[in-house]
């Protein structure tokens, strides 16, 4: 999840030296775009470009060096979005060795995430399985998004615990090697514990949100049983004098390892789910219980139980990228997810290497794009 606005919408992309494209420009649809070709065509690449071109970053890889066309010196990356006020033009250049250079508008820019002129953007992609198999950190930066795409007023709350956690660390790092005082805590752990007990709640707070849509979502697509959402803090959540006493009793602890063991940085969010045939046990983790397909659909029902929060309240639907997710689904299913897709508005991507797992993909009001080989060959627009 990516924030600012949710009401802006993607009218083209173009991409030069971008993966396996040297050159490529797709414009799409007010509601469903479906880029189809053969394994290998290319697909996944043009999804991963429109997030590199709203976010500037890669939503596949943490070597961006990879983004780069074999043999060009740089990629470079466009997106024309639309919103109230007018068109904007983000770009993102990328040189390897050097610092990405993006535009707003021609304006240069430290951050794309900062602007009002690009939308939410939401993605589906087999890498990101990650999030429900890895471990904890995954899931509370994702949740924390979240937060921040719903409430950006609140975005500060993260950066602001952050700051203090290593501000407390820092010094009890000092505090160890004998060159710090143990008088200079009481200011950190006031701190750190007003942050503290703020981001849970907030978190929390997204938690009860996704909790029904997510559900439902989730037996829209076969996920069959009772499945949950829960926040799992490391310890009972507190109130902030409850949490300024609980570091100062746990202080020692601290000191001997070097670091601030207890707080929402420990926390977790777990994927639950137990089988129609064992209703009656506890809810068991997708992580460590659930199949591969299993975690799949886990990880979409949540991310399109996001989708559906967001489109009520923020006014508008974050732009969804979906990868070859209609190959593991039913006919049924593939209905679902499309009318769920379709039900809550704003755009969607899909890939898909038939044009038949689409459900309505022949329709009238929808963009279709094929390629073949990094190339695109047809632009349908609706």
């Amino acid at each position: 999840m990516s924030s600012p606005s949710a009401q802006v919408s993607v009218e083209l992309l173009k991409v030069r030296d971008f993966r396996a494209y040297r050159a490529a420009e797709i414009r799409l649809g007010e509601g469903l775009t479906v880029i189809f070709g053969p394994n290998g065509a290319g697909k996944t690449n043009l999804l991963e470009a429109l997030y590199f071109g709203c976010t500037g970053r890669s939503c596949r890889t943490n070597d961006e060096r990879q983004v780069v066309r074999f043999g060009a010196p740089a990629a470079r990356v466009e997106v024309r979005t639309h919103d109230r006020d007018g068109t904007h033009e983000l770009s993102v250049g990328f040189q390897p060795g050097e610092a990405k250079r993006m535009k707003v508008d021609g304006a240069p820019v430290d951050r794309l995430v900062d602007s009002p002129a690009r939308p939410l953007v939401s993605v589906f992609l087999p890498e990101r399985l990650d999030l429900i198999k890895g471990g904890p950190s995954g899931r509370r930066s994702h949740l924390d998004q979240v937060v921040a795409a719903l409430w950006p007023s609140r975005a500060p709350t993260r950066k602001a615990y952050a700051n203090a956690l290593a501000q407390r660390n820092a010094l009890i790092a000092r505090i160890r090697k004998g060159a710090g005082s143990r008088s200079s805590l009481p200011a950190w752990d006031r701190e750190l514990a007003r942050q503290g007990v703020a981001l849970r709640a907030d978190r929390a707070q997204v938690v009860e949100a996704l909790r029904a849509p997510f559900a439902a979502a989730a037996a829209d697509l076969g996920l069959a049983g009772t499945v949950g959402l829960e926040e799992r803090p490391r310890e009972r959540p507190m109130d902030e004098e409850g949490f300024v006493a609980q570091l100062a009793d746990k202080l020692d602890a601290d000191l001997d390892r070097g670091f601030t063991m207890h707080g929402p940085h420990r926390d977790d969010l777990a994927l639950l789910r137990a089988p129609a045939s064992e209703d009656a046990l506890p809810l068991r983790e997708l992580k460590a219980f659930g199949s591969q397909g299993e975690q799949r659909m886990g990880l979409l029902a949540l991310l399109l139980a996001e989708r559906e929060v967001l489109a009520e309240a923020r006014g508008g639907a974050p732009l969804l990228l979906l990868d070859d997710v209609m190959s593991e689904l039913d006919v049924t299913r593939r209905e679902r997810l499309v009318e769920r897709v379709r039900g809550t508005g704003g755009q969607a991507v899909v890939t898909t290497t038939d044009l038949a797992h689409v459900p309505g993909a022949d329709a009238a009001d929808v963009a279709r794009v094929e390629v073949r080989e990094g190339a695109v060959v047809v632009q349908e627009d609706p």
